[in-house]
């Protein structure tokens, strides 16, 4: 079954050089949502995006989210039918409900719903992330039941990461999708 592999970014979107934008490149059945305001988000407005994104997707959906776009995930999961995603990777969560953490701009995203995800997912961090703790993403995936992979050392997996097309991330992507499909 082909997927749509949906593009998610965070706050201040990711652009040239990002891993995602260089997925949303290299892949053919990708697709990015796209925000009003990258840097200013609101909860509500972001929301919207993606829901009307994911409406408008045919085929079955793989969510690649990245920083504060996997607590807008989680958002959208509590709030709607999610029989449309297949499953979801969720790269660098960024730990919203700290103030220690995350910058203010993003704490209209707090609290981040701790609810069992409809779907499979695998949450990924780093263990030197400035965005978020490797207990707190732990525990994120935890209570989303997702798989968890910590990369090690490579700060937000964002453009200063250096990730190229990141090939780790597409092996963990595989993964999911090679799971998915057995389970379907």
């Amino acid at each position: 079954m082909k997927h749509t592999l949906l593009i998610v970014p965070g706050l201040g979107d990711s652009t040239t050089g990002h891993w995602q934008d260089n997925w949303l490149q290299h892949f053919p059945n990708t697709k990015k949502v796209v925000q009003n305001n990258w840097n200013q988000p609101q909860l509500q407005d972001w929301l919207k995006n993606l829901d009307a994104t994911i409406n408008s997707i045919e085929t079955p959906i793989v969510i690649v989210a990245h920083s504060l776009a996997v607590s807008l995930v989680s958002h959208w999961s509590q709030q709607n039918d999610t029989s449309k995603i297949a499953g979801a990777l969720l790269v660098a969560p960024a730990d919203v409900e700290s103030s220690e953490h995350t910058p203010e701009e993003t704490w209209n995203f707090a609290p981040i719903p701790l609810s069992n995800l409809k779907y499979p997912s695998v949450v990924i961090t780093s263990s030197n992330d400035p965005y978020i703790s490797v207990e707190r993403a732990e525990f994120l995936s935890k209570k989303w039941g997702s798989h968890f992979y910590n990369v090690g050392q490579k700060g937000h997996l964002n453009f200063a990461s250096q990730l190229g097309l990141w090939e780790e991330g597409q092996e963990i992507l595989e993964t999911l999708i090679l799971s998915i499909q057995e389970n379907q």
